[in-house]
């Protein structure tokens, strides 16, 4: 778990927030969201967990209550003039829906990428959807020079006084419907927004409760500035949970984070899964990744400083979950819970091994199993195995596997063999200089084009594996063939592309059962 300890240094500096919270204007669109009781986690963590339900909200997203409040604070020549935003998720709604009841033009400005369903919510609204290159960065370059030609005026997702004010109304909310001890808020974070603006209201009032930040471990860009000290840039951001997957923190919200979070947490997506099957069993809503990502690392946090008998609150933050991705978001759960463990496992190639192994594993279900014949004396199997005593249980069976004779690999964690290397054992082949890369495509048309377009003639496409997860992007596992002497032209070639990508050459999923 990466950890990132900040003690909280001026207090004070919540003050003028809370005067803004206090007068902020949300409640014309959106409503006071409950806070539901988890009776199910609450028994299995042995602590008092909430769920502050801003997936209730209009737009099924907090997101409303900034940006409303920024807008409702325009003058009336700059309503007159219109608004913009660049957004491809929640935020873009949020705009939309202040728009239409303050009776003022939206622009929103999308990536080309934007799922229809996204597309058509903001339409709805009544907002003006543009779209506009692959990326956020793309759209929201496009959306300043609108600023400029068109003299609207630009309402940021996160960095803004107004729109931190706004987010901050659930930390007052908080506190009005749970006034007895509360040990710890644990707030998603994506540019800071949300948590800044709760950590300034609770901080300012209520200095005992610990505020914690919780970030996604492949976009921990908050996390990444306070152990600097400075904002910076991450180089890329895995995108499952996209709702919170931000380069560079807020100029304005580190400020705040870093002054009054006492913590940032990350987590991992197998545990953002097992969140929101954890808020599925107790509530029957389906959060988004970005959603569920407090309540994944309320649940690190609980079990690390062994709390018991704790109130610990967690916020929904929204909703707007693709169908399509539940299937992914199923298969990685139990993982993320410890109810399952992936491993590879080398059996001998012989009649009988098949038997043998199986027994080996005891009256313990067996959740999938690949195995194909590949010569030699020895066979290489991914086998999953369902636990009823979590990590423990694995890794007793990992011992007992090897004490009968068995090479065994653990795969539980390793993303490329859950992603790609499951669903493609069965096949190897001689591919001289192969490298093998994991990249995230837009999910567009075009973008396996402007990869092949890239590549030299010579440089072979010696493996490739692509699977729908339901979101914006889609998952690729790549190998290429690439002459020695090519070898900086090529990285320059994975720079260039703009897709975020690892190498994964080294990995014992692929040297296991692809690599010949």
């Amino acid at each position: 778990m990466t950890t990132i300890t900040n003690p909280p240094r001026d207090p004070s500096v919540a003050a003028d927030y809370v005067r803004k919270i206090l007068r902020a204007r949300v409640y014309d669109v959106a409503v006071e969201t409950p806070l539901h009781a988890l009776p199910r986690l609450s028994l299995s963590l042995g602590n008092d967990i909430l769920l502050k339900r801003e997936d209730l909200q209009p737009v099924f997203s907090f997101k409303l209550r900034g940006a409303y409040n920024k807008m409702a604070q325009l003058p009336a020549e700059a309503l007159a003039r219109g608004v913009i935003c660049a957004s491809a998720g929640n935020h873009a709604q949020g705009v939309a829906l202040a728009a239409r009841k303050l009776g003022c033009r939206a622009v929103i400005v999308m990536p080309v990428t934007t799922p229809s369903i996204k597309i058509d919510a903001v339409r709805s609204l009544g907002g003006e959807v543009e779209l506009h290159g692959d990326a956020f960065d793309d759209a929201y370059t496009h959306a300043m020079k609108l600023v400029e030609t068109a003299g609207l005026v630009f309402v940021h997702p996160y960095d803004d006084p107004d729109v931190i004010a706004g987010q901050g109304t659930i930390g007052m909310e908080l506190l009005r419907q749970h006034s007895a001890p509360l040990a710890a808020i644990f707030m998603p974070i994506g540019g800071g927004g949300l948590a800044a603006g709760i950590a300034a209201y609770v901080k300012f009032l209520r200095p005992e409760i610990k505020l914690i930040g919780v970030e996604p471990a492949e976009a921990a860009s908050m996390a990444a500035a306070i152990r600097a000290e400075r904002r910076v840039i991450l180089n890329q951001v895995g995108l499952f949970a996209d709702g919170v997957a931000v380069r560079q923190a807020g100029e304005e919200t580190f400020h705040i984070c870093r002054e009054l979070l006492d913590e940032v947490v990350t987590v991992d997506t197998d545990e953002i899964c097992a969140a929101i099957k954890d808020i599925f069993d107790d509530t029957r809503a389906i959060a988004e990744p970005a959603g569920a990502v407090g309540l994944a690392g309320l649940k690190k946090y609980a079990q690390r400083e062994k709390l018991h008998g704790a109130s610990l609150v967690t916020i929904l933050s929204g909703a707007n979950m693709n169908f399509d991705r539940l299937r992914h978001v199923a298969e990685r759960a139990e993982i993320g819970e410890h109810r399952e463990a992936l491993f590879a496992v080398t059996i001998p190639e012989q009649p009988g091994s098949y038997r043998r192994f199986i027994e080996s594993l005891g009256t313990r279900a067996i959740t999938e199993f690949n195995y194909r014949y590949a010569g030699g004396a020895e066979a290489h199997v991914f086998v999953g195995v369902a636990l009823r005593d979590g990590i423990a249980e694995k890794l007793e069976l990992i011992e007992s596997l090897q004490r009968a004779d068995y090479a065994v690999t653990d795969m539980t964690d390793n993303e490329m063999a859950k992603l790609h290397v499951r669903y493609m054992v069965g096949g190897r082949t001689a591919a001289a200089g192969e490298r093998i890369y994991r990249f995230e495509f837009p999910e567009r048309p075009g973008a396996l084009m402007k990869f092949l377009i890239g590549m030299e003639s010579d440089w072979n496409i010696s493996l490739f594996h692509y699977r729908n997860h339901g979101a914006d992007y889609g998952r690729v596992l790549a190998g290429i063939q690439v002459p020695d002497a090519d070898r900086d032209e090529f990285a320059q070639f994975l720079t260039g592309l703009g897709y975020p990508f690892t190498e994964e050459t080294g990995n014992p999923a692929y040297r296991l059962f692809l690599e010949s």
